[in-house]
């Protein structure tokens, strides 16, 4: 009776291991559950980090504004995703210069409240932030985020008013996967071809786009495929559940967010940063910030010394009790001060 016991339950465990490996292998719901749940622990560390550097007032707030509602965009489906924040100083009265803000998280999770700190900050300076948030994987399957964040930008345009935004002083920006994104979309308003092969119509026009801010982002994302380890395994399932390709070698979708060669000479003005702990930043940053450079494109770089200690790791720059983070923030504001002035009297 014993050994019946035991062999049944052996069964049982060894279907639970068989039904756990094939869930893993033909969906990517399971492994991608796992990332975000890493991802999110991580991101509400670096927002306890930031927060006691945002400030206690001064900087009002409009939160959780649906931007989809009612649209006919293609692949665009109204949701709790498709929300954003506005940030800007007490007692605006006027339009401002505008930082429009995409978060990262892998393609797979994040939220713009993580980054409240940070957008508040920016605000105090003078400018009106917007936060976005947009439907990742699997939830969604890409080009889902790139329609949406455009029907964002549509939404603002039509709100400029609404929310203090001057329509011709705007900067896109991200984090990680957000700089991936934000560098998309900037090659989508400087490149008609690109926008044509993946039949969006740009919101915003070339002339209204001032600049890029892109931080510990990836510009050739067919540099994270076929990496060994607990990493190249996150980026694989990573890139499956947002692209729904299992092949991603042979994806297009690959090939189409590899945005270092699809960017032209009238890619935005740009400021591209990444810590030397990064592996991006050898893998993508540079090479983006040096291709851009090659295509005489105005780009503003921050990076950091091979031996520079503490190590900055991926997203340093919201790490505010780190050195780098605030030199990495003066140099954001100086930036933005540069391509869209600031109004600080408010």
């Amino acid at each position: 009776m014993r050994k019946k016991w035991l062999w049944r339950t052996l069964a049982v465990l060894a279907g639970i291991v068989v039904v756990t490996v094939v869930a893993f292998t033909v969906s990517p719901w399971p492994s991608a559950l796992i990332i975000r749940q890493v991802f999110q622990d991580g991101a509400k560390k670096v927002a306890a980090i930031m927060a006691p550097y945002a400030p206690t007032s001064g900087v009002d707030s409009v939160l959780d504004v649906q931007y989809a509602e009612g649209s006919t965009e293609p692949y665009v489906t109204p949701s709790s995703f498709t929300q954003l924040d506005v940030f800007y100083p007490t007692g605006t009265t006027e339009p401002l210069g505008t930082v429009i803000w995409t978060h990262g998280g892998a393609w797979i999770s994040g939220n713009k409240s993580n980054d409240r700190s940070y957008f508040e900050i920016l605000a105090s300076k003078g400018y009106t932030v917007v936060g976005l948030n947009y439907t990742y994987g699997p939830e969604a399957q890409y080009p889902t985020a790139v329609f949406e964040l455009n029907q964002a930008h549509k939404f603002l345009l039509e709100n400029a008013e609404k929310f203090n935004i001057n329509p011709d002083a705007i900067v896109l920006a991200g984090d990680s996967a957000g700089a991936q994104l934000t560098s998309q979309l900037a090659t989508i308003i400087t490149k008609p071809s690109y926008a044509a092969g993946m039949k969006i119509t740009p919101a915003l026009l070339p002339e209204q786009l001032q600049g890029v801010v892109l931080n510990c982002g990836v510009y050739e994302v067919t540099s994270l495929l076929g990496q060994k380890g607990i990493l190249g395994w996150g980026d694989d399932a990573s890139l499956w559940a947002y692209t729904g390709d299992r092949d991603l070698a042979n994806s297009a979708a690959v090939a189409e967010m590899s945005t270092i060669n699809h960017a032209d000479g009238n890619f935005p003005a740009t400021y591209i940063s990444g810590g030397n702990a990064d592996p991006l930043t050898a893998e993508n940053s540079k090479p983006f910030a040096a291709k851009l450079q090659s295509l005489g494109v105005n780009v503003t770089e921050l990076f950091w010394p091979d031996d520079y200690t503490p190590p900055l790791p991926h997203e340093y720059q919201f790490r505010l009790n780190l050195d780098a983070a605030q030199t990495a923030l003066t140099e954001t504001l100086a930036f933005l001060e540069e391509r869209i002035g600031s109004n600080t009297q408010n």
